[in-house]
């Protein structure tokens, strides 16, 4: 072959090149710009769309702020309020419980006392009351059993008739 075929087809094969190289920059384009067509009309869509939407939050926002401090500050306000009024709280609680309990102590103290006391005072009424009315009671018994029996020996002397002491009280 020669030097001009040679270099023909070198030329062709460059310019094919070149060629293709065109078309795939034109097609990049055309593909870049749909693309921009498609961002543009979306870009449109958030500022007719969001942006109205995140500034009427901004503003709201704005304005709402002084208000939610105020809350904030009131919250802090009513939890201090709180936490000091529970701790009045558990000590007047913790204060009570302990009276309470001294009251119990001493009732039971008391209730104790008056028991012995109880019992002192039983064991004293049956050694100074009971015992010695039974003592006399023994004593009047024995009386009237030999008063009996002196009379009943009087009446059968009398009598003449021996009467057994079972039988007089029949």
């Amino acid at each position: 072959m020669d030097n001009q075929t040679l270099l023909s087809a070198t030329f062709v094969a460059i310019t094919a090149f070149v060629i293709l190289q065109a078309g795939i920059l034109v097609a990049l384009y055309l593909a870049v710009r749909k693309s921009t067509a498609r961002m543009e009309a979306l870009a449109v869509e958030v500022k007719t769309k969001v942006l109205p939407t995140v500034e009427t939050a901004q503003s709201m926002l704005v304005e709402l702020r002084p208000q939610i401090e105020t809350i904030v500050a009131n919250v802090s306000d009513s939890s201090t309020m709180v936490r000091s009024q529970l701790a009045r709280l558990d000590a007047t609680v913790n204060d009570v419980l302990d009276r309470t309990r001294l009251q119990v102590i001493r009732a039971d103290e008391l209730l104790n006392r008056t028991m012995d006391r109880v019992e002192e005072t039983t064991e004293m009424v049956h050694k100074t009351v009971v015992s010695p009315v039974r003592q006399l009671s023994g004593l009047m018994h024995g009386l009237n059993v030999g008063l009996d029996f002196l009379f009943a020996g009087k009446r059968r002397r009398r009598d003449g008739v021996t009467v057994p002491q079972d039988e007089m009280f029949i």
